[in-house]
């Protein structure tokens, strides 16, 4: 068990924005969060990344409890990818790449060359010297997820990271993140409202429904047997075009 929630609870004012929320995530594991806003998905995201602290229950990293593990231990071990990539608009690419790495205390030039070789990897690598505003929206987000993984981290927690994209660099984004979990084996947790990218991006997913976790599973469990009425509206969709390839393929 590399990460751990156990009954999560965040209080605002009289609002439970989460409310009992548990999982766990193994090594290599990516788990998406869905549902619809004021679920609670992101709240549960920044309680994960120690950015807020829980009202009650805790966060395990590697079997340990949150006051077990440092803060800078934490920031290395976790990388976040927020809404809309949160660029430094004076840094380069580069230099916003590096920023974790710096902190970090990394010598210059590991840092130079782990900078390198992750603008090779999101295929930007002659971008470097240039800054966001000269980035398209996918551009962007390829280089905020860099960032993320620039320190080496084992869990990379993503918030709804396609959601200002068009659907054609969506679809491109979503495989090209899926193929950097493959090669770097890093482990994920993705919030996102769309039931397709979780689908495509994650091997388990949590229905949350007013601060809770409504149901989890496999995406086929969850379209076979939805445990209540908000799930199976949710993934009404999916589930209708899992049965046309069905009965497309049992035509053949």
């Amino acid at each position: 068990m590399l990460l751990s929630a156990q009954s999560l609870e965040k209080r605002f004012g009289d609002t439970r924005a989460v409310n009992g929320v548990s999982f766990d995530l193994d090594a290599g594991e990516t788990l998406a969060l869905i549902g619809p806003s004021g679920c609670g998905k992101t709240t549960t995201l920044k309680l994960l990344n120690r950015l807020i602290e829980p009202d009650g229950g805790e966060v395990r990293l590697g079997g340990r409890e949150a006051h077990e593990v440092s803060a800078p231990e934490w920031r290395r071990r976790i990388g976040y990818v927020i809404q809309g990539a949160g660029l430094f608009p004076h840094m380069t690419i580069a230099e916003n790449i590096a920023i974790t790495p710096r902190l970090m205390g990394w010598e210059s030039e590991r840092i130079a060359a782990r900078t390198a070789d992750l603008l090779a990897l999101i295929g930007l690598d002659t971008y470097g010297a240039r800054y966001p505003r000269e980035l398209s929206g996918g551009q962007a987000q390829r280089v905020g997820l860099a960032r993320a993984l620039a320190g080496e981290p084992d869990i990379v927690l993503m918030d709804e990271p396609f959601s200002a994209l068009d659907a054609m660099t969506k679809d491109a984004l979503i495989d090209d993140v899926a193929a950097l979990r493959e090669q770097l084996g890093f482990s994920a947790v993705i919030v996102t409202h769309d039931f397709s990218e979780a689908l495509r991006f994650a091997d388990r997913i949590a229905v949350m429904e007013a601060g809770r976790i409504a149901q989890m599973g496999p995406s086929a469990a969850l379209i076979r047997e939805p445990a209540n009425d908000t799930v199976a509206a949710m993934l009404e969709a999916p589930r209708r075009t899992a049965e046309k390839v069905a009965a497309a393929f049992g035509e053949e």
